[in-house]
């Protein structure tokens, strides 16, 4: 499927009401696990990106090379339409627009912004500053006014509950969905009533809620979260979290024991990952082109 056509797809399920719930994917075997399940977006995590292709923590150390090449690899290999997390625009208003049109050309369905000081930091962690709202509106007006596809979500963060307070966050929140953001997204709300507020302060602005497994944020089911306001949900850190706790068991029970028919973890067989990762495309074309025996 085209890009264009899924950003028609994400942006008319969002303007119709339906609700979305992304699965997050950093690589493209999570990816193509997460693409046959039939979720309607999937969510490609700046803090799984950073880890699985730098092996470094989501500080700002990704740069925006490191990540669109993530980004087309993802989405020229899946399906489903692909929100892409873009950090803070990986530099000034100029490098904003860059990032916006190369994620467009890449194959991006919708492109999250946040108005954190470079180095950004993971939304989940200490010492997070912001810029002054007026820096991020220019921002969020640059991104809207580069994108060539009308469908193309521009998705506006703030960070600033942590250190200012939700008031301000809601605040900024506002002022994003003024200056043209499509889906306003407030970083890291502490509580249950804290997301409830953020949905009554958004009647008319569709709103992105991060389900962020030991995070800050309390997690919610999707129907739960759509009575409360909210449009979008996503889930980041499963994908590499589950990886990285099943292989940690299955290496320990190699380690101590020597060999892996112990591991308790669940696996996909050999067959069944032949399957993902599309072998029996490879071997249907090897019997058409096959040489005939003589």
């Amino acid at each position: 499927m085209e890009a264009t056509e899924k950003r028609r797809i994400l942006a008319t399920q969002l303007k119709s009401g339906e609700f979305i719930l992304g699965a997050g994917v950093y690589d493209m075997i999570s990816a193509k696990v997460a693409d046959r399940i039939g979720f309607k977006a999937l969510y490609m995590t700046g803090y799984g990106i950073a880890a699985s292709h730098l092996g470094l923590p989501d500080a700002g150390l990704a740069s925006y090379s490191d990540v669109v090449e993530r980004v087309r690899k993802i989405a020229n290999g899946t399906k489903t339409p692909l929100i892409c997390d873009a950090d803070t625009g990986f530099g000034g208003l100029l490098n904003v627009k860059h990032t916006i049109e190369g994620f467009e050309d890449a194959g991006c369905c919708a492109i999250q912004l946040e108005d954190q000081e470079i180095p950004k930091k993971c939304g989940h962690t200490p010492g997070r500053k912001v810029v002054p709202l007026e820096d991020m509106v220019d921002k969020i007006k640059v991104a809207v006014d580069s994108r060539k596809d009308e469908n193309l979500l521009i998705i506006a963060r703030t960070d600033s509950r942590t250190d200012l307070g939700l008031d301000v966050a809601i605040k900024r929140g506002k002022a994003f969905q003024e200056a043209g953001a499509d889906v306003v997204f407030v970083e890291a709300p502490e509580s249950e009533e804290e997301i409830a507020e953020i949905g009554n302060s958004f009647p008319d602005t569709p709103l992105l809620a991060n389900m962020s497994d030991f995070g800050k944020t309390p997690i919610l089911d999707s129907k739960h979260l759509e009575r409360l306001g909210f449009n979008i949900s996503i889930f980041p850190g499963l994908s590499f979290l589950t990886a990285a706790g099943a292989l940690d068991s299955a290496y320990r029970t190699l380690f101590n024991e020597g060999t892996s028919d112990n591991v308790s973890v669940p696996r996909l067989t050999l067959p069944n990952m032949h399957k993902l990762m599309g072998f029996e495309d490879v071997w249907e074309f090897e019997k058409k082109y096959q040489r005939t025996s003589r």
